[in-house]
């Protein structure tokens, strides 16, 4: 960078998957190009703090292998041989191809597909819009969060908890189910400062010893899938040891009576022949617990990827009820800020366009959509032709292999709209290149904490590369979609949507940067109740009626009362392991897959095995290794590591399916069984067998 160069710090909000959605300093070069980022100290969340993938957003920004300029495909789907067209020609050929398939198929057959690569609502959800107006296959939410957020708000009533930046004042901060350090950086920044400045300690619960539990006080290594029996083990010695505030739970739980008396027979050692954790551990927690009021339970997105989960979320969102931990300052629980944001996106997202009687496909399911399976298309015909924007479903999509098979159908039309040539891309017939964050307006808020904001277009984009919303505003009258929302430009939408939203207008928002929504204490700590109508805590799930989402799966045979659901993908003779794919650090799904800091620090496609367990197969640290199950084989390699339980295997990803041995990625064995009560994608639920790979 020339050293006299112009430099502007520009404010920002970090747009991808994640629920830090970090406040950004910016560093603007000559008012073209971007410089170092840095987490703001002016958003008191993200504290100034930022993960190092974003720091160095420069060099994904302006990598050299952006896609610049629309393509058509030339050659076999997936062999990378496209033609530069106009943008024009692109987008008349995907109008074509959709509305033929409408007069041949009907619009049902035509499925916009998208999710998270961008958490701004604008580029996010606008194509639903196109969905609606035009009557296509509308899109089920399947594959993150589902199950995550219905075991909490299924004892809350609601999915919003303590104030997050209220971990800096506990004494207790129990991290369970999430990797912050890989994944949520700001957690660590609040947990370390209760420690530093109050002396208090870190409890981390996971499946592995991961980065965060190489920097806690309290390690608790458990199973995959068996939180739930750890969680009533915990409960049962509350109770059997007088920590349980009865007092708090008759005035504010449902039925602590049938509670206590349904843990009897939860004891340690019932739970620990479950979960794997030694029952000494599990007493010496549940005493931890117990002795600090100030507990704050910081749950996280790992519930989310078992068959279970949902179960396993709400009894661990128990053990605070039983404690009364939420009646003090540091104390309580946390997943999520979803009921917080209250944002009306009717006319981003065409509300008034909505025909019900139209098919919603599951997310997680397109592999099983694309080929054929009846009970996957709702008992209606095929999906003809695909626009896809935000996602790499040839990666992250669970059942790889029927992902494979139906993106290479030759009758099917695909338009991937996208900043790389992703390995989507690369089975497209026509790719459209994408604007960054940076390169477009758009309207954000966080899940982990309870801000909104504004991110603004801080440069131009390169090339011919358009946003989301310019090629839905291209394509609509093309398809004859109308609709007032294709007629705004993005800052009218988010001015629009804020006003609808009751949030002001977008003015005021960009003049305080990112707005505070947390409530007041008594709110967030549900000291006037809980948001059920009795305004209890419900220790009782009534899963049959969940507070949002359709049910489906096995919900009535869900356990209402906090227990192990054996559900899970049990190991057996023929696949004596369980395999979970844990976030890795550097890389954020499959973003940052393509920066060479990113990919020089994740090295080579690898799974973890414990010592003992590589032993027996004759596996030493470095072999390539085959993994395989009924959905598949992918091979890797071994990595010797004494950090999980005997039986369990760990592959942190996601890595490209290029980067493992024979190029199947580690999704090749991960199922999209329908997950209780709303649906959910179990991504560390997996048994697999391990093998030495073949010579080649």
């Amino acid at each position: 960078m020339n050293q006299h160069a112009k430099i502007e710090i520009r404010h920002s909000t970090c747009p991808h998957d994640c629920p830090s959605a970090c406040a950004l300093d910016v560093e603007v070069v000559e008012g073209r190009s971007i410089g170092r980022v840095r987490g703001s100290k002016k958003q008191t969340y993200t504290a100034g703090v930022v993960c190092a993938k974003v720091a160095r957003y420069a060099e994904r920004i302006h990598h050299p292998e952006r896609l610049m300029y629309p393509l058509r495909r030339t050659g076999a789907k997936g062999s990378g041989e496209f033609a530069r067209i106009s943008w024009d020609e692109a987008l008349d050929e995907i109008a074509e191809r959709f509305n033929q398939a409408e007069r041949e198929f009907g619009a049902e057959s035509i499925w916009p597909y998208y999710y998270a690569g961008t958490m701004g609502l604008v580029m996010r959800d606008g194509l639903n819009r196109l969905t609606h107006v035009k009557r296509y296959s509308r899109f089920y939410q399947t594959i993150c969060a589902n199950v995550g957020r219905i075991g909490f708000a299924i004892g809350t009533g609601k999915i919003a908890g303590v104030d997050p930046r209220e971990m800096a004042l506990s004494d207790l901060v129990v991290i369970w189910g999430t990797n912050p350090v890989n994944t949520q950086v700001n957690v660590m920044t609040h947990a370390a400062r209760a420690r530093k400045e109050r002396g208090a300690r870190i409890a981390a619960i996971d499946i592995y010893d991961n980065e965060t539990m190489k920097q806690a006080d309290i390690k608790i290594i458990l199973r995959p899938g068996t939180d739930g029996a750890f969680a009533c083990g915990v409960m049962h010695v509350l109770f059997r040891d007088g920590y349980a505030d009865r007092t708090y739970m008759d005035k504010y739980t449902d039925c602590p009576t049938e509670l206590e008396a349904h843990l009897q027979t939860r004891t340690p050692e019932w739970a620990s022949a479950i979960c794997g954790v030694p029952a000494a551990e599990i007493e010496a927690f549940a005493k931890a617990v117990g002795e600090t009021k100030r507990t704050f339970f910081r749950l996280g997105y790992g519930f989310t990827r078992s068959r279970n989960g949902a179960a396993q979320m709400h009894a661990a969102n128990c053990i605070p009820a039983v404690t009364g931990a939420w009646q003090y300052e540091g104390g309580g629980a946390f997943f999520n800020n979803y009921a917080l944001w209250h944002f009306n996106e009717s006319i981003i997202e065409g509300h008034d366009a909505i025909d019900k009687t139209t098919r919603a496909l599951d997310q997680s399911q397109i592999g099983r959509i694309l080929t054929g399976d009846a009970e996957a298309l709702l008992g209606k015909g095929p999906v003809k032709a695909m626009l896809i924007q935000n996602t790499n479903p040839m990666t992250v999509a669970p059942e790889q292999a029927l992902v494979r098979e139906g993106f290479a159908r030759e009758d099917l039309f695909v338009a991937v709209h996208e900043q790389f040539m992703t390995e989507t891309a690369l089975m497209a017939d026509i790719v459209l290149p994408a604007t960054m964050f940076m390169e477009h307006d758009d309207l954000y808020y966080g899940g982990g904490h309870q801000h909104i904001s504004v991110g603004p277009k801080l440069i131009d984009p390169p090339g011919e590369c358009r946003s989301n919303h310019e090629v839905l505003q291209a394509l609509a009258p093309r398809l004859g979609a109308r609709h007032p929302g294709f007629e705004l430009t993005p800052r009218e939408l988010i001015d629009a949507t804020l006003k609808l939203s009751n949030h002001g207008d977008i003015g005021g928002l960009e003049a305080d940067l990112w707005r505070d929504l947390q409530p007041d204490f008594r709110t967030s700590h549900y000291l006037d109740g809980f948001a059920h109508a009795d305004r209890k805590f419900h220790f009782r799930a009534d899963w049959a009626h969940p507070p949002f989402g359709q049910t489906m799966g096995d919900f009535d045979k869900m356990p209402d009362l906090p227990d192990h659901w054996a559900v899970i993908e049990h190991s057996d003779q023929a696949h004596p392991f369980r395999l979970a794919t844990s976030p890795s650090r550097s890389f954020l799904n499959t973003t940052f897959n393509e920066t060479p800091s990113s990919q020089a620090r994740e090295g080579k496609a690898s799974v973890m095995i414990h010592p003992l367990d590589a032993a027996v197969l004759g596996i030493v640290d470095g072999d390539a290794v085959t993994l395989g199950n009924s959905r598949g084989e992918t091979s890797l390699i071994a990595t010797l590591f004494e950090g999980v339980r005997r039986g369990v295997l760990i592959a942190e990803s996601v890595h490209p399916n290029k980067n493992h041995i024979g190029g199947r990625g580690i999704n090749t064995l991960t199922g999209a069984d329908t997950i209780a009560p709303i649906g959910g994608a179990a991504f560390h639920d997996n048994k697999v067998w391990i093998k030495k790979a073949a010579s080649a």
